[in-house]
This record gives C-alpha cells, sequence and structure tokens, in this order.
C-alpha cells in the first residue's frame, strides 16, 4: 500500500480547474531527483505524467498519468480528487503551489495513511 500511496503522490504534480491551471502547468522535478512530471490540461481535468523516472525507481515509468479534478482552496491552494488509471485508486490530494515551488499531499483510506512530496519547477 505505501508503494502505491508514493507512487501516486509522486506523479501528482499540480491540480486546478482549467482556468485557474496556467500557473501550475509546466514541467516539474521531483525534489528527491527520482522523477520530472508535465502538468496539462487532458479534457476537462489536469493531468500529471512522468516525462522521466530514475532508473531503478520501483513502481514507476515514463508515461504513467495521474487524472485529477480539483478545485482552488485558497490562493496557491488547491484540493479535490485524483486518480491513477495504472493502479485503478482514488486519492484526496492537496497541491500548494509558490513560484516555482509545488508540494504535494495525497491521502488515501479515508486520509488514514498521508503522503507528501516536494517538487521544483523546470519550466
Amino acid at each position: 500500500m505505501r508503494v502505491m500511496i508514493g507512487a501516486v503522490v509522486h506523479l501528482a504534480a499540480a491540480l486546478a480547474t482549467n482556468a485557474q491551471a496556467a500557473g501550475i502547468e509546466g514541467l516539474w522535478a521531483r525534489a528527491d531527483g527520482n522523477a520530472k512530471v508535465r502538468v496539462a490540461p487532458c479534457g476537462s481535468d489536469i493531468c500529471a505524467t512522468n516525462t522521466w523516472i530514475k532508473p531503478g525507481t520501483p513502481s514507476e515509468k515514463a508515461g504513467d498519468k495521474l487524472v485529477m479534478t480539483i478545485k482552488p482552496s485558497e490562493d496557491g491552494v488547491y484540493s479535490g480528487e485524483a486518480f491513477d488509471p495504472q493502479r485503478d485508486l482514488s486519492y484526496r490530494i492537496t497541491v500548494k503551489v509558490d513560484g516555482d515551488r509545488m508540494s504535494t499531499r495525497g491521502c488515501v483510506i479515508a486520509g488514514l495513511i498521508c503522503r507528501g512530496v516536494d517538487w521544483t519547477r523546470i519550466r
């Protein structure tokens, strides 16, 4: 379960409605150096798609996608649901964006198991 949560949170790069997404769209690098994701609209949602995964990183691969339905809750903070089609799992997610820095926090099992990840905007 921990591996799945970690993988989902690592994919989660940024989320918002399409109207608010411009500030968080782009390429983001995970703070541990193991992944890069592109955040962009996908239909009426926002997707975070792995563009690069460090060789040897378990349970993740380039092309994996997280589909998010997120709404702004305050300035730079978005929250809502994320769906990981590779694992067929849904998560509660919160994203905080401050310029070129972002933090994501994903939870499963009614918020009992959560994990956070920090990101830096590449472009």
